[in-house]
């Protein structure tokens, strides 16, 4: 794989069912391959690519030929549980044609919601992406209820990417962009080139819903979905995903559609999460050496910890104390407090041989962890 010489290292990439029928009753093969190569040029040029697609529900419709259906959650599930195969075999072959290969990752908003869940997610999406295989993700609409009706496809691509920490956000519908009024109604309707903080709430009471009848989310939930991806610090474009190259220019730079610029860094949006969030009474006490790597930014490895004071799992939040009690710094931890025990003092190459697993190197990764001012220290 080449260098990554385009603008933005990791992409999430969202394809509404409208654009993947090309506003068809049915699946658009040459749509998909487009985009399909799209996405392929852009991961060959060392771009880190994950694709949130919606479709399945569509897919069963067109496996089951179309069959009359009362409108109703557990039929939609039907139809979802019978199209996904069907949607995944078709990425497969697509992708397959440019040598790429394809991973399925089955979500839904609880999986998101749940710390320990959260982790483990993350850490399949990032073994996915280092072994250059390309995530297809989908919401599990087999088990999911209220997240079929309101279209969360659209909020789960935001959440994704925050969890994956991408660095934009491309939001591909029927749709050229975010209009001042709906754009099928309205002659008046002028296209937004982007949008600030100050006018999002304007243009989420005017933004028209979904009325093509496949599907489930309309410009609201993509607006929803662009501030909260945004929040997290990261760049946001909605635009056409029939317009031609449309990945390829975005990718590359180009403005087209409507974007959304990100109101702080990634890094400083986690920060201010775990100074915000919940804290455990859990803390490691850790030796001077790795005080002192803390303070220039490095990340507390098992050999500088100490001792390990409460109980607490993988995932919540932990004060990092030197031997005088003094917090140095709040981290997200990678183990628990049993495991850590176990740890103190050894090092990251005796993790798995210590545990029988791993889950990295670090405690605490330096991304997961303030590292508090002097004048902060209590």
């Amino acid at each position: 794989m080449e260098r990554n010489m385009l603008p933005y290292p990791r992409i999430v990439v969202k394809l509404g069912t409208s654009t993947l029928t090309d506003g068809s009753q049915h699946l658009s093969a040459p749509r998909m391959v487009d985009l399909v190569r799209q996405m392929a040029l852009v991961h060959d040029k060392g771009c880190e690519l994950i694709l949130v697609s919606s479709g399945a529900i569509a897919a069963g419709r067109e496996t089951l030929g179309y069959p009359d259906l009362p409108r109703f959650i557990p039929k939609k599930q039907m139809l979802a549980a019978v199209g996904q195969p069907c949607l995944m075999a078709k990425y497969a072959d697509y992708f397959g044609i440019y040598q790429k290969k394809v991973a399925q990752v089955l979500l839904t908003r609880s999986d998101l919601a749940d710390r320990r869940r959260y982790l483990n997610a993350r850490d399949t999406f990032q073994a996915l992406i280092h072994q250059g295989i390309i995530p297809i993700v989908n919401e599990n609409d087999t088990i999911a209820t209220e997240e079929i009706r309101f279209g969360d496809n659209d909020n789960l691509s935001a959440q994704v990417a925050s969890l994956v920490e991408a660095d934009l956000l491309l939001l591909l519908t029927d749709q050229d962009g975010v209009f001042t009024d709906d754009p099928r109604r309205s002659t008046e309707a002028r296209l937004i080139e982007q949008i600030g903080a100050d006018v999002l709430s304007e243009e989420l009471v005017r933004a028209g819903e979904s009325q093509n009848g496949l599907g489930t989310g309309g410009m609201a939930t993509k607006l929803h979905a662009a501030d909260l991806a945004r929040r997290a610090g990261i760049r946001v474009f909605i635009a056409r995903g029939n317009a031609e190259n449309v990945i390829l220019r975005i990718a590359n730079g180009e403005h087209i559609g409507t974007s959304f610029e990100p109101l702080s860094s990634a890094l400083e949006s986690r920060k201010r999460y775990l100074l915000a969030g919940e804290k455990s009474s859990g803390a490691l006490v850790v030796d001077a050496g790795a005080a002192r790597a803390l303070s220039r930014g490095g990340s507390l490895l098992p050999v500088g910890v100490l001792n390990v004071e409460g109980d607490f799992e993988r995932g919540d939040t932990v004060r990092v104390t030197n031997q005088s009690g003094k917090v140095l710094a709040l981290g997200i931890t990678n183990y628990s407090s049993r495991d850590i025990q176990r740890l103190c003092g050894k090092r990251s190459a005796d993790i798995e041989g210590i545990l029988g697993f791993s889950f990295g190197d670090e405690v605490i990764h330096r991304n997961n962890m303030v590292v508090m001012r002097k004048d902060d220290r209590r």
